[in-house]
Formats: structure tokens, C-alpha cells, sequence
């Protein structure tokens, strides 16, 4: 079985995800990443990454009520499954252990 990765811009949106916990979904998702990054993103490349995700086994989704604010259109919300935290963990430690390398000298 081939082992599973995942990519930066994935690794951002699974872990608005995991901080919106069963009340993620596409805007909110995108509107919680413009913020932290300060900067314009496009919704389809947040809907492309959660379908991929969703294949992976990273995420799990189900669709909310249908109300009128959405024209009858009901959202599509998102949780981050075990196998998805697990693979933010192994992220977590890979990104830490380098970081923890960096000698301690003066960058100024």
C-alpha cells in the first residue's frame, strides 16, 4: 500500500478543519485561511484539496439543513478523521524535529 502524503496547502486547510471541528465547511474554511494568511485565496482550490482529502481518507463530510439564505442549497460540512490527525501529527513532528536542528547562531 502505498503510503500516504500530504502537501503544504493541504496541511493548511486539514488543520482549519481539525480548529473549526464540525463546523467547517468551504466559506469558512477559506475565510479562516484569508485571515491567518493575509491574503486572497481561491474557494474551488479549497473545494479541489477537501474532495482530495476526502479520497485519502483525511476527512469525512455531510451535508447540513437546506435553508433559504442558500437558495435551497444545503452546505457541506467537513471533520477531520483519525487518519487525518494522525498524518497533522507526523507533520508536526517531522517540522519540529528540523526546526530543533537549526544551530543556534545570530541571524542578525
Amino acid at each position: 500500500m502505498k503510503e500516504q502524503s500530504l502537501g503544504e496547502f493541504e496541511e493548511l486547510v486539514l488543520l482549519m478543519v481539525a480548529a473549526q471541528h464540525d463546523e467547517a465547511y468551504g466559506v469558512s474554511i477559506l475565510e479562516g485561511l484569508e485571515d491567518k494568511l493575509e491574503k486572497s485565496l481561491n474557494i474551488s482550490a479549497i473545494h479541489v484539496v477537501l474532495k482530495r482529502m476526502e479520497d485519502k481518507g483525511f476527512v469525512k463530510s455531510r451535508f447540513g439543513g437546506i435553508t433559504g439564505e442558500r437558495g435551497g442549497r444545503r452546505k457541506k460540512f467537513y471533520v477531520i478523521t483519525a487518519l487525518g490527525k494522525r498524518m497533522l501529527d507526523q507533520q508536526y513532528t517531522l517540522r519540529t524535529g528540523i526546526y530543533q536542528q537549526i544551530p543556534k547562531i545570530s541571524f542578525g
